[in-house]
């Protein structure tokens, strides 16, 4: 009997290891399929910034520079330099504004500088609109070493709550504060914007992609919190282990 049940009792572990190992590898390619998707979601945001930004803003930049040396008379000595000065200043303003696109292509190379930079280049972004006017404070000393794929996908949920102010808040503030305490890096955006019942959350909210920005704190081991009422903003921190 002994022999017997030592044998099944073998049999019964192998079988459990080959499972553990099927299910780890599993969730591996499950991770590294997420990885690549929110890669190509962050490019995609990227290439959506920087057409909008060449139509808006260097577009204008470049048209008023066109404009103002087309109406330079040069029989009028004093206004022609005013207007050359003025195309001069157009045009450093549209190379500062390249340069910017320029990083900006780079996508999520952004994150591997640092997930703060690439939240302030984020921010910028923002701004331009006139819209919004948005704090950001970064509290806590980050590790020496960061988490690369841990940066992106948090860079990518922090796209999303954004994309849903813009889309869905009519908010006017954006608050933004990233914090690292006890291996725990914190980030909490909030708007003063018409809000929502969170306690009807996810069957009212699903078209807001909050479902989404859950799905990915728990691929990393985190978790997110959404607090939101109607008039009253909302305000979604994600908490995840780190590095």
């Amino acid at each position: 009997m002994a022999p017997a049940f030592v044998l099944a009792y073998i049999f019964v572990h192998n079988r459990r290891k080959k499972m553990h190992i099927k299910e780890k590898a599993l969730m591996q390619l499950t991770f590294d399929a997420e990885i690549t998707k929110t890669q190509l979601e962050v490019q995609e945001q990227t290439m959506q910034t920087i057409g909008a930004d060449l139509h808006d803003n260097i577009g204008q930049l470049l048209s008023l520079t066109s404009l103002t040396l087309n109406s330079i008379e040069l029989k009028n000595a004093p206004k022609a330099r005013q207007k050359i000065d003025a195309a001069i200043d157009l045009t450093v303003r549209s190379i500062k504004e390249m340069r910017l696109l320029g990083k900006l292509l780079q996508g999520d190379q952004l994150v591997v500088t640092g997930l703060s930079d690439a939240i302030g280049h984020e921010i910028t972004w923002i701004e331009k609109s006139g819209h919004y006017k948005v704090s950001y404070t970064n509290d806590g000393e980050m590790p020496a070493v960061n988490s690369p794929d841990k940066d992106l996908i948090l860079f990518r949920i922090l796209q999303e709550i954004l994309n849903n102010i813009i889309k869905h808040a009519k908010a006017t503030e954006i608050n933004i504060k990233l914090d690292y305490q006890e291996a725990v890096l914190q980030l909490q955006v909030s708007d003063n914007g018409i809000g929502f019942n969170s306690s009807n959350f996810p069957s009212e909210q699903s078209g807001m992609g909050l479902q989404n920005i859950q799905k990915r704190a728990g691929i990393i081991g985190g978790e997110v919190t959404i607090i939101s009422n109607p008039d009253e903003g909302a305000t979604i921190t994600v908490f995840i282990p780190y590095p």
